[in-house]
């Protein structure tokens, strides 16, 4: 019996000075956690997207936090959540935050099956990433949309598809966040966030090729073949031209479209803007002036 009571005594005696041991650590090397983070984090969306540039959402509150503990939270922005979580975070951490113009992802590809021919088959591995790491893959343009849906599977809104007819992903401007996922997928930089513009107005140029002329419009019939003649036309300086390929800054475009009416090869896109309506003037003939003609004489006889 004296050597279970021992036992007893010696195992007492070691929790004790490891509970002991254990509260003085935890006291000594204990973590401060703002109370402000949990509030923040909550107020977020919660889809972890890393649309923000942060590790989830709880990488974004605690960016938060300690902008706001700087006296700054510009530069900081939820893409799904909108301005309107955003306003409520600057809301509840005591600060103003701008107001920023919505942005949706751009599929800058316009390489449909008829604007496009295939030229191979692909047998393999069915994803973007992987015909992209063998080449060209089944078209001439080594610039242009896979067709695999990479972008498809990586948006978790479902705001984008493919068509099965054009074999080009399509963007729903309603469902699109703007978190970039699609963007960081596509192997080939095709997908750009743009403004939504007024009305959900955009121009732009559908087309990544910097093939020189001729060698891009074997591959794509559609394609930009840097001609000049939109930088010509736009009075604005929103156009560039650099490696053979134009491209339009959606801060500077004034949505006028003479650029999309200059382009030879129909590679600028107008969405959302209303068909221009075409007025017809009926020329007078000869017939119908000689009459007037005649009523002028017998007034001036009278």
């Amino acid at each position: 019996m004296n050597f279970i009571l021992i036992a007893v005594i010696v195992l007492g005696a070691i929790a004790l000075v490891s509970a002991v041991v254990l509260y003085i650590t935890s006291k000594r090397f204990a973590v401060y956690e703002d109370p402000r983070l949990e509030t923040i984090t909550e107020a977020l969306p919660g889809a972890n997207c890393g649309g923000c540039g942060f590790p989830g959402c709880g990488g974004m509150a605690d960016a938060l936090v300690k902008g706001a503990d700087a006296g700054s939270i510009e530069g900081l922005f939820c893409p799904v959540g909108g301005q309107k979580v955003m306003e409520n975070v600057a809301d509840l951490l005591g600060m103003t935050v701008e107001k920023t113009d919505p942005m949706v992802a751009v599929v800058r590809c316009n390489g449909t099956c008829e604007n496009r021919p295939r030229i191979a088959e692909y047998n393999g591995l069915r994803t973007c990433a992987a015909i992209h790491a063998t080449g060209a893959g089944e078209t001439a343009c080594g610039f242009g949309c896979l067709g695999c849906g990479d972008c498809v599977s990586a948006c978790q809104f479902e705001a984008i598809h493919m068509n099965p007819e054009t074999g080009l992903p399509e963007v729903d401007d309603e469902k699109c966040t703007a978190c970039g996922a699609c963007v960081k997928a596509c192997p080939r930089s095709i997908i750009e966030l743009r403004k939504k513009g007024p009305k959900n107005r955009r121009i732009y140029v559908q087309c990544v090729n910097k093939d020189k002329g001729p060698a891009a419009m074997k591959a794509c019939k559609v394609s930009c073949i840097a001609c000049g003649k939109c930088f010509k036309a736009c009075k604005f300086d929103a156009i560039t031209i650099e490696n053979n390929l134009s491209y339009i800054d959606y801060n500077k475009c004034k949505m006028c479209r003479k650029c999309v009416n200059e382009c030879p090869t129909h590679a600028i896109t107008a969405l959302n803007f209303p068909v221009k309506k075409i007025v017809k003037v009926e020329e007078k003939t000869a017939i119908d002036e000689q009459p007037v003609a005649e009523n002028k004489q017998e007034e001036v006889k009278q």
